[in-house]
């Protein structure tokens, strides 16, 4: 008994250790972004009026910024993202996802020279990862990873044409590290094999006739359902990386690419999933979901990012302006397609909706799934039998 109690103790004080280091990794997060997030283009830097207009540009090194006018002071202005900074922020971001895919830093540093015309100094790049740390997650795991694989092989990616463009990526070693460090992951090994397999066996011409997820109108009974509203790790690394974004049609992919390389969860993006009407047809009559929907072809879309962490499969989708949206449905049907796609049960799925602001998470489970205060459903074919 006494073992017991010991035991006890130093799993309390362990957890205990363990809810402050991530108060103070979360804090330190914070402090970083708040640094590295400038004033907007809405109000004036001196006086905070809104009464500005754009007043010509300003030609840097190695970049050209837009300056402002306001009227009310009479001062010049520029919403700078990292005042004092000698690079770009996105220059800065990819030197640290080109690092974390194994390259040392005279590799890393070459290789941004190269892509940018621009000399990068390994010793730079150094500072940047210890500043940048507490929101790259993954330069714990980095160590690890270069074991298994080669800074080439580690990411691969293909293009994906359906209807437009898609660029699907899995991380080898991250998922090779979650799925063999944490046993709750064990049994997403399948998850892992679908992955690998899409790149020699996706269903390209579904894609190209299939009706889409994201436009199908389901009225799913939503009377259960618990969605949770939070802020976490995917609104802050939002926040640092969307300021470096001119076009709103680059935010997916620049979100995509830097989740992907440089947190700890984050294992693939732009996963192509369908769902067939034969699928429908067994989760209703042999699982007892309900799914309000008919499709006479194939229902297809892709998943933004999918994420392995805390013993669950989480399918996230970036939505601008995330609070006055709502895709409850079009998640749920994703998760209904991962699950047939790969036999994972939709028990060990989350779903979720996010911007830089807001984080809205729920298990589709709970939308689909209606056993208790009815009988289950048996197909046509079928005769249920009474043991």
């Amino acid at each position: 008994m006494k073992k017991i109690l010991k035991i006890l103790k130093g799993v309390n004080i362990r957890s205990e250790k363990t809810k402050e280091i991530l108060e103070q990794s979360k804090n330190q997060e914070e402090e970083l972004i708040k640094k590295h997030i400038g004033k907007t283009a809405d109000t004036c830097f001196y006086c905070q009026s809104k009464n500005i207009v754009k007043r010509g540009t300003r030609k840097k090194k190695y970049e050209t910024v837009q300056l402002y006018l306001c009227k009310e002071c009479n001062k010049t202005f520029t919403p700078l993202n990292l005042k004092g900074k000698h690079y770009p922020l996105r220059i800065i971001l990819d030197c640290l996802s080109i690092y974390n895919l194994g390259y040392t830093l005279q590799e890393s540093a070459r290789l941004m020279s190269r892509k940018y015309s621009i000399n990068v100094r390994a010793s730079t790049l150094a500072n940047w990862i210890l500043e940048f740390a507490p929101v790259c997650k993954y330069g714990r795991m980095r160590s690890f990873g270069k074991k298994l694989y080669l800074p080439q092989d580690i990411l691969p990616g293909i293009n994906l044409y359906h209807r437009q463009i898609y660029k699907f990526r899995i991380h080898r070693a991250k998922l090779a590290l979650l799925l063999k460090e944490d046993p709750r992951h064990y049994k997403f090994k399948p998850l892992w094999e679908f992955l690998e397999a899409t790149f020699n066996e996706c269903p390209h011409h579904l894609f190209k006739k299939g009706q889409r997820a994201s436009e199908e109108k389901v009225n799913f009974n939503l009377d259960k359902l618990i969605i949770r509203e939070k802020h976490n790790y995917a609104n802050r690394l939002a926040s640092l990386v969307l300021q470096t974004i001119e076009e709103n049609k680059l935010r997916h992919e620049a979100l995509q690419r830097f989740f992907i390389h440089n947190d700890s969860v984050t294992v693939a993006t732009e996963v192509p999933i369908y769902l067939l009407p034969n699928d429908i047809e067994h989760m209703e009559s042999r699982l007892d979901f309900e799914i309000p929907l008919k499709i006479e072809t194939v229902l297809t879309g892709h998943i933004d990012l999918i994420q392995l962490r805390n013993g669950l499969v989480h399918i996230l989708d970036y939505k601008p302006e995330a609070r006055k949206q709502s895709p409850i449905a079009q998640l749920t049907l994703y998760a209904l397609a991962l699950s047939r796609l790969t036999g994972l049960r939709v028990h060990d799925i989350k779903c979720a909706w996010f911007d830089e602001n807001d984080y809205y998470e729920f298990f589709p489970l709970h939308v689909a799934y209606r056993l208790q205060g009815r009988t289950p459903r048996v197909s046509k074919n079928q005769k249920q039998l009474t043991i």
